[in-house]
């Protein structure tokens, strides 16, 4: 396996990710690349689970990544550090993690879907980060498998220019750049022959291989006039616009074939150096000094040390720290620094990454993407610097979690073992969320859907030895109003403390109204008049608090508020009767009364869905999304599987699983991704 010095010239590195919809054939497309780079000596295949990459248990038992995981392949003089990403919506932070410490991509397609919800989810992520990407379209060899349809649906649903580069034939696959029949002989497909292009197939790659440079002339003037004047040029010169066009994302190319079948995976791989770029290449990552200036972090192993903390994880029950360097060199034994947060830690071991195996190094360089031992607070997002040269890399974001369970343990002896497991658990995933309920005393776990809790369950039962039972699911909820409201608040105490009398009078008044689905809170704490005297700085910080205070929950249910805006108009002073403390309960209580009276509204998750079933099932679909009150967006039928867009309540989609696979004999399926909270029926 690669180490630390394969890492001497950071040209010769490629950190890519692979990412796809659930059952597009990632982690099978991973396996090949470990195989023919030599990097695992036999194929693991996922339906068997004994997948490389698939190595927590829940993984294989399942058949689904839940996690990213991280194997280095050497490939043609180079090391590619590949990142298997999750393809289920519940985990898509895990994605969102690993797009965001990527040089580059590879998104794999379903050849008889294309493009589907978590394509796009993924998409998404590597266009915020300006990732460049590859495609695959995998599954070639199944019935309804399309080349030309999934790349329609590359340039319809993600609006880029796809080109094509390898197209699948029932031969193999005709490289358009080299002008080739390749084929994949021997029992895994190791052996890649090329051969002069059939005459029967020459009129395909005439026709794809001008689609190929008609696009690429479009930003080089060398090639448009060789389409127009049918001169020929040399494939280095087309590689290198390819590459170009792809670091700018002007391009995005497009291999085909079947991982399953071991056909069309080296020449994805050649693209993956010829194409993607190294850690010098890629663009510059912007930071921030702790003054709040802009600095740009240049992939130099001499200076400062700058990582980026992307993931905690327990690993053989102890903690660990999944860092991207970006700049300098990190040693076992080094003390770093947690940006902006006054706090250094011992890095005490630093370990290469095999997916579930680690090997310990002596250093880190720029580029690596390595496991840290030792560090106790460094948590998701932090940057990791030397302490005299501290600066701040843009943060992960989290999600809000959208389902609630009421947990316990099998027995109340093991409850301070399930609080222990808990608290690890959520060290790891940030889109978990633990809270207990105040009136129930009940202990509440929040997550992204009803697999991603099934998975939490199951973890703890397995690393921590300790069974909980939960209650039925309970759907997250956000409160906003309906209508504008104006209301006051008044406060007027006596108090008496021993001999003396201390006296609490003030006054306010404030307005709320509705603002736009999404739109998010606008809170103006700054009173338009004050009555009886100027405000202290003591005072004004009171207003602020007062307003924080009240919109802590909403009026119906007391679930946090969104949507709102908030004005705090007026506050009436009464000499030293009006204590910072009076003002602040006067502004809670006049911002408490205006949501009162503003007609407020629960707002409940609304799900993005994408139902895809049998032909002759559409109708009973249909009519079952109707009745779980589903605006249905738009439906597509083709190759006998219909498509159906829908928007649903989460609330109605609890148990849709199970309702699915009998309404169409188990061959449905659907995913769903949160979309707004909103009011539902």
């Amino acid at each position: 396996m690669a180490a630390s010095s394969d890492f001497a010239d950071l040209r010769l590195v490629r950190d890519i990710g692979i990412a796809a919809h659930i059952d597009a054939g990632k982690t099978t497309l991973t396996e090949r690349i470990l195989y023919y780079t030599g990097a695992n000596h036999k194929i693991g295949e996922v339906h068997d689970g004994q997948a490389h990459m698939d190595w927590m248990d829940e993984e294989r038992a399942h058949g689904i990544t839940i996690t990213s995981a991280v194997a280095k392949c050497p490939w043609k003089d180079h090391v590619i550090q590949v990142v298997d990403t999750p393809g289920h919506v519940d985990f898509t932070i895990e994605v969102e993690r690993a797009m965001r410490i990527l040089d580059g991509a590879v998104v794999v397609l379903d050849g008889v879907r294309g493009v589907e919800p978590q394509t796009e989810t993924v998409w998404r992520q590597a266009s915020r980060f300006r990732i460049p990407t590859l495609f695959f379209v995998n599954k070639m060899d199944r019935p309804g498998a399309d080349f030309q349809r999934a790349m329609e649906t590359i340039q319809s649903r993600l609006s880029v220019e796809p080109v094509p580069v390898t197209v699948p034939v029932d031969d193999g696959v005709l490289h358009l750049i080299e002008e080739a029949l390749l084929r994949f002989r021997g029992e895994r497909g190791e052996v890649v022959t090329r051969e002069p292009v059939p005459a029967h197939l020459q009129p395909l790659l005439d026709e794809e291989r001008e689609r190929l440079l008609l696009s690429m002339g479009e930003f080089d003037d060398t090639v448009a006039e060789a389409v127009l004047e049918g001169m020929a040029v040399t494939p280095d010169y087309l590689w290198k616009i390819l590459r170009q066009c792809t670091l700018d994302r002007r391009l995005f190319p497009v291999f085909g074939g079947s991982a399953l079948r071991n056909v069309g995976v080296q020449p994805l791989l050649d693209a993956i150096i010829d194409v993607l770029p190294s850690p010098l290449h890629r663009h510059r990552v912007e930071a921030r000094s702790l003054d709040g200036d802009s600095i740009s972090v240049e992939m130099d192993p001499s200076a400062p040390l700058v990582a980026l903390a992307f993931k905690v994880q327990l690993w053989d029950g102890r903690r660990h720290v999944f860092a991207r360097l970006y700049r300098g060199t990190l040693n076992a034994g080094d003390t770093i620094a947690v940006a902006g947060q006054d706090l250094e830690e011992r890095v005490a071991r630093v370990f290469d990454v095999d997916a579930g195996r680690k090997k310990r190094l002596k250093k880190a360089v720029a580029g690596q993407i390595v496991l840290l031992a030792g560090l106790r607070k460094a948590s998701t997002g932090d940057t990791l610097c030397d302490p005299r040269q501290q600066v701040l890399l843009e943060r992960i974001d989290s999600r809000e979690p959208v389902l609630a369970l009421a947990v316990e343990p099998d027995s109340a002896r093991e409850e301070e073992k399930m609080l222990a497991a808990l608290e690890k658990v959520l060290e790891e995933d940030p889109t978990l969320r633990f809270e207990t309920d105040e009136d129930t005393g009940q202990a509440i776990i929040k997550g992204m859907g009803e697999l991603h809790l099934q998975i939490v369950f199951e973890r703890i039962r397995r690393e921590f030895g300790v069974d909980i039972r939960f209650g039925r699911p309970h759907v997250v909820s956000r409160e906003t109003v309906a209508a504008s409201a104006t209301a006051r608040g008044f406060v007027e105490q006596v108090f008496e403390v021993g001999d003396n009398k201390i006296e609490m009078k003030a006054g306010a008044q404030a307005t709320v109204r509705p603002r736009p689905r999404d739109s998010g809170m606008l809170v103006d704490s700054e009173p338009g008049s004050v009555s009886g005297g100027p405000l202290s700085a003591a005072q004004r910080r009171a207003v602020e608090l007062g307003s924080q205070d009240a919109l802590v929950g909403g009026p119906l249910d007391g679930a946090p508020l969104q949507d709102l805006s908030l004005k705090i108009d007026s506050v009436e002073l009464f000499g030293q009767a009006s204590s910072a403390q009076a003002i602040r309960i006067a502004v809670a209580q006049a911002v408490r009364n205006a949501l009162a009276q503003a007609q407020g509204q629960l707002l409940g998750p609304v799900m993005k869905l994408e139902v895809v079933v049998p032909e002759e099932s559409l109708g009973t679909v249909l009519g079952d999304l109707q009745a779980r009150r589903a605006s249905i967006m738009g439906s597509d039928t083709a190759h006998g599987l219909s498509v159906i867009q829908a928007e649903c309540s989460l609330q109605r989609l609890l148990g849709y699983a199970t309702d699915l696979r009998s309404l169409t004999r188990g061959r449905g399926q659907f995913t769903s991704e949160f979309l707004r909270f909103d009011i539902t029926p």
